[in-house]
């Protein structure tokens, strides 16, 4: 029998609940189904559980077979458990092969006659299998994998409507998500589920530092999802809370929160440069208190505190002050992101954007979104990719105006999701993550950086040939990028870049699909085609045909 019990001495004040598992005199124990399956390879399993009551026998820690009741792995944990304290116990777990589906439980069980009444309460139950990295309590591999691979620059964390919370105090709160996980209390999501605060803050910088990217930090700006807004004379401790996080993350030992996060593990500091005040302030009435006063009086703290930080206004719907970024999202339709190819065109490098989240969620209907009626694809589809190819190289065009640019949302579990469509959709089985046609496409424009925006000319105004062209100061190669979009034939291209001498050859590479409205879904296979192809500068220009709803990028080898 099962209870969930709030006792006297419980494991944390972070965790006070917890299980009780009564089995008199035999076999007792939990069972999980893992989220929706659990993948078990031939690789090692880690695992942990705290469990408070005497008892004098072993535990036994397996993964199984759900549907035949197979082992695939199973060991006998000693028992250290006292009556009157939580202890830890840690297994590892290394199935002798593979199971054929993802339909696998993780079981802990005990003989209850070896107990002094037949029972033992347990808490923060955990199985992890290998991660990126070999982090402990860390990240999936395959899913880390993919986002590597396309050559990200920067990650934006905590979110996003997650960082404001449905409510003033169920906002993310930084200092709950660092330390040990028993001291972490998990929190109710914006999005309608539980949090562990497994991934935290130190987390989302470990992963930064796994891929070699840049963090944006986003802090809470005192505003919740459902309008409760800080008044200007309370809003000093919710800054000053600010100035703990980035202090944590940069200060030095000598510091108090520098002192903290080394304890944690990690002396030296790290490299803060970019901070968002947080998120989408320009909706759900957040807009008058933010330009009034919440954003400004963040930007001073900060400024004064690290004056070479940039910091970033969740919105461009405002006057931004001096230095101050501003962060634009776009969720539209495919024939809307082209329309905006020349956006960029009038901001000031002064105040640059960063494109925070953008997505291409709704086929074409001829009057874009509907947000009280929306109908969104569930996987990205080849025109909206192109259409996104579209907006990101009018962006490019612009680049000294421009922070970033990432999709969004990034991750999906395909059997429990609140948005679609992602970057990368996935479930139980890594070997069926779905990198998605807009994946493709951020994996041909990040691996082809241009460093220095080059100056174009032509004959013929842009569209349906969408393009930007650049240098790469580090290989030295001239690159020019292109998407065609709605064209009623093939596009011949003609190119000639300044400098470059008769007889250099360059690598074209194309993206296309079949059908426009293509997909890449989950455990099916790849739709994007990519042809690469060796071209040689006849008279110092380049010769080529572009196809319609394709994406292409030129680079001189």
């Amino acid at each position: 029998m099962l209870s969930l019990k709030n006792l006297s001495q419980p494991l944390s004040s972070a965790l006070p609940t917890s299980v009780n598992v009564k089995g008199g005199r035999g076999l007792a124990g939990l069972t999980n189904l893992g989220w929706w399956g659990i993948d078990v390879k031939e690789q090692k399993y880690t695992g942990s559980f705290y469990v408070k009551g005497s008892y004098e026998g072993e535990f036994t820690a397996s993964l199984e077979s759900k549907i035949t009741g197979e082992v695939f792995a199973s060991i006998k944990v000693p028992s250290r458990s006292v009556r009157h304290g939580w202890t830890q116990h840690n297994f590892t777990l290394t199935p002798y092969k593979s199971s054929p589906n993802v339909n696998n439980t993780f079981t802990v069980s005990f003989d209850a006659s070896k107990t002094a009444d037949g029972s033992l309460d347990f808490n923060l139950i955990s199985l992890f299998p290998p991660t990126w990295n070999d982090r402990p309590n860390g990240l999936r591999k395959d899913l880390m994998q993919a986002m590597a691979d396309f050559g990200p620059k920067f990650l934006r964390f905590p979110g996003g409507n997650n960082l404001e919370g449905n409510s003033i105090a169920g906002r993310w709160k930084w200092h709950e998500t660092i330390g040990p996980l028993k001291d972490r209390p998990g929190r109710a999501t914006t999005w309608g589920y539980q949090e562990s605060l497994g991934l935290g803050l130190v987390e989302y910088m470990e992963w930064c530092d796994d891929l070699g990217i840049e963090p944006i930090l986003a802090i809470w700006a005192g505003f919740a999802l459902n309008g409760d807004t800080i008044p200007e004379d309370e809003l000093d401790v919710y800054v000053q809370d600010a100035l703990n996080e980035i202090e944590f993350l940069t200060g030095s030992i000598n510091t108090k929160y520098g002192a903290l996060r080394a304890s944690l593990g990690h002396p030296e500091p790290w490299t803060l440069r970019y901070v968002e005040v947080g998120n989408e302030d320009n909706l759900n009435g957040g807009l008058e208190s933010y330009t009034s006063y919440r954003f400004r009086i963040f930007y001073d703290a900060i400024k004064t505190k690290y004056p070479d930080m940039a910091v970033i206004a969740s919105t461009i719907d405002m006057t931004l002050p001096d230095d101050a970024a501003g962060d634009y999202h776009l969720y539209d339709i495919p024939d809307n992101f082209v329309s905006r190819f020349n956006f960029f065109d009038q901001f000031d490098p002064k105040n640059p954007i960063l494109l925070g989240e953008i997505a291409a969620t709704e086929f074409n209907n001829g009057k874009g979104i509907d947000w009280n009626d929306t109908t969104f694809s569930l996987y990205p589809w080849w025109i909206g990719t192109v259409a996104e190819a579209v907006f990101l190289l009018g962006a490019e065009r612009n680049a000294n105006k421009i922070i970033g640019t990432t999709y969004a949302p990034f991750f999906m579990n395909l059997n429990n999701h609140q948005w679609s469509p992602t970057f990368l959709a996935f479930n139980a089985d890594t070997a069926q993550t779905a990198r998605s046609t807009s994946w493709y496409l951020y994996e041909l424009f990040s691996h082809n950086h241009i460093t220095h925006t080059l100056p174009a000319r032509s004959d013929s105004s842009f569209g349906p040939l969408y393009y930007a062209t650049g240098l790469n100061s580090h290989t030295n190669s001239h690159i020019f990028k292109a998407a065609v979009y709605n064209s009623t034939a093939d596009v011949s291209v003609s190119l000639a870049f300044e400098g470059v001498s008769p007889g250099t050859r360059a690598e074209l590479t194309v993206l296309r699909a079949s059908d426009p409205f293509d997909m890449n879904k989950v455990g099916e296979e790849n739709t994007v085609q990519k042809r690469s192809m060796i071209l040689a500068g006849s008279m110092g220009a380049f010769e080529f045909k572009l196809p319609d709803l394709s994406v292409a990028v030129l680079r001189t080898v």
